[in-house]
């Protein structure tokens, strides 16, 4: 049972970003979702959110910025890149904040059930 736990999904396409969150909430994850990191900024400073998926080139702050933004608000949000950029490298302060490459996923991905297989396994290490 997923009803507890809060994803947020981060993405500045609207047709990637409402589809991801359909298809976690099919799977009884409360799914926020925002088309800027300041949006989401402002979500995870009202909402405990316990995983965040999270694109890297977006309008204004980044998904890096994001990343490291959000977790000064909320230290136990883990992160799930979703990235079209073949070349995206995590910085460092990416890594501190506990982002694993295992966790890194290139767009397009085929079968949405590896989203639902990486937040199962994410929420384990709780």
């Amino acid at each position: 049972m997923n009803s507890n736990r809060n994803i947020l999904v981060l993405d500045d396409e609207m047709s990637i970003r409402e589809s991801l969150s359909d298809f976690l909430e099919d799977f009884d994850f409360h799914v926020k979702s925002a088309e800027t990191a300041e949006v989401a900024l402002e979500i995870i400073k009202s909402t405990p959110i316990h995983i965040a998926i999270v694109d890297m080139r977006l309008p204004g702050i980044d998904g890096n910025s994001f990343m490291v933004l959000a977790h000064e608000i909320r230290p136990e949000t883990k992160f799930i890149i979703h990235t079209g950029s073949v070349n995206y490298h995590m910085s460092q302060d990416v890594k501190k904040v506990g982002v694993k490459e295992e966790f890194v996923f290139l767009k397009p991905i085929g079968n949405l059930m590896t989203f639902v297989d990486a937040i199962n396994k994410l929420s384990a290490k709780e």
